[in-house]
């Protein structure tokens, strides 16, 4: 199994390019189920999860054309619907958006229950409930969804919970419904946005209001095919910045968009860093003091719960006292004990983890336990006195491509090793 190899105690410096989201590619590559023709793709992150996707796409009868490791063309020419295979739609929590695209297009779709990292509940109801107030019967057997409908219809459906893939699903369903689907309180994260307006692109009739939670679809009857630039990845993007302050560091972030990051750029300024922007680069220079500061996760235009790890590791050496609440997922702080071994000082309680900043982090064999946390330990190990060794780094590549490369070009000392 690989690890990471890390010594600590450099100051990042440099320029870097973010890579394509895996947030906002995943529903881009599931959207080639509802086209009437072929589907091109740039900027795609080379990651575990990407290639998950694409043979969960093949068993549907996608089929896809590498012009690059970044670069695809899928052909939704031959579509039929299949089971897809357990051991694949298990190991990721995006197969869930399989169903929507391929019940309206199809009529009828069987879908394994998704998986992913173990970082809490996330339970799908909110999927199911909406695509049966839309008309169709599910059933659940053997831990397969079987889903069907001779054609979805528009309803008002308003989620009880904020819930980024189940907006992503109800709207891709909704989409060639009849009728006007109306759905309330739904998520308006940068990349349910980005997938919206490519949606209008392709045909289909989609009005979104931002500050109501609120989006109007009127069905269409198909869908074309399309050509996209994958958007920059926010949470990478993110995670540099703060590698870039928990460093010391001065580095400069290209191809990104920081207007998807502007509660992170305010959090990271009250910490401590001196930040400017243009429309697609970030410079972050970090201060000698960094200073503790409270944060609260919330849905989109809030501190996004992916960066909640990363913002803790900061946490562990700014001065003084500082509380992190974790109010999306319920088992999100499996980092905290790898932390602790490597000298923080962090207490949980319930939702709530309070942290006490020290001097210094020290390097330790740490495991990793799910993609995010894994992140907050490389910037860990990236601060630490002496070397840090990760265990199961492969919960690392299913979100970042070749992070240790990209932070090897900054002055990073990280080796991949087996």
């Amino acid at each position: 199994m690989e690890k990471f190899l890390i010594t600590g105690g450099r100051s990042l410096s440099g320029e870097i390019a973010a890579s394509g989201s895996k947030n906002a590619a995943l529903p881009l590559l599931f959207l080639s189920l509802m086209a009437e023709k072929k589907c091109k793709l740039e900027r795609v992150p080379d990651l575990t999860d990407i290639q998950i996707a694409l043979e969960l796409l093949q068993v549907f009868g996608v089929t896809h054309e590498a012009k690059s490791k970044n670069s695809f063309c899928l052909d939704p020419s031959k579509i039929r619907s299949e089971i897809a295979p357990y051991e694949l739609a298990s190991k990721m929590r995006a197969s869930i958006l399989i169903l929507g695209p391929l019940l309206t297009r199809l009529g009828h779709a069987s879908i394994p229950l998704p998986g992913g990292c173990a970082i809490g509940a996330r339970p799908i109801d909110q999927h199911l409930k909406g695509l049966v107030a839309m008309g169709a019967k599910i059933n659940l057997e053997n831990g397969v969804i079987h889903a069907r409908a001779k054609r979805l219809h528009g309803v008002c459906f308003d989620f009880e919970m904020v819930t980024v893939t189940g907006t992503t699903n109800l709207m891709m369903a909704s989409v060639l419904a009849k009728g006007t689907t109306v759905l309330k309180n739904i998520s308006i994260e940068p990349e349910v946005i980005f997938l919206s307006n490519l949606l209008n692109k392709m045909g289909a009739q989609i009005k979104v209001f931002p500050n109501k939670r609120k989006m109007m679809i009127e069905g269409v009857n198909s869908l074309s095919g399309f050509e996209v630039d994958v958007p920059p990845d926010r949470v990478e993007v993110g995670t540099l910045m703060i590698a870039g302050m928990i460093t010391k560091g001065n580095i400069k972030i290209c191809r990104c968009s920081p207007n998807d990051l502007s509660a992170v750029i305010h959090s990271l300024s009250l910490v401590g860093a001196e930040i400017e922007s243009g429309n697609d680069w970030i410079q972050i220079k970090s201060k000698d003091v960094l200073t503790s500061l409270d944060v609260e996760t919330s849905p989109f235009p809030g501190f996004p719960t992916d960066l909640q790890a990363q913002f803790m590791s900061l946490m562990c050496i700014a001065n003084g006292k500082s509380k992190i609440t974790e109010t999306i997922f319920e088992n999100r702080f499996m980092h905290v004990p790898e932390l602790n071994r490597m000298g923080a000082k962090i207490v949980l309680s319930g939702k709530n983890a309070k942290i006490l900043g020290v001097s210094n982090l020290n390097g330790a064999p740490v495991n990793a336990t799910d993609l995010r946390a894994s992140a907050s330990l490389v910037l860990a190990g990236l601060a630490a006195k002496g070397e840090t060794v990760i265990d199961s780094v492969f919960h690392l590549d299913r979100g970042y491509e070749a992070l240790e490369v990209g932070l090897r070009s900054l002055g990073a000392k990280i080796e991949r090793i087996d």
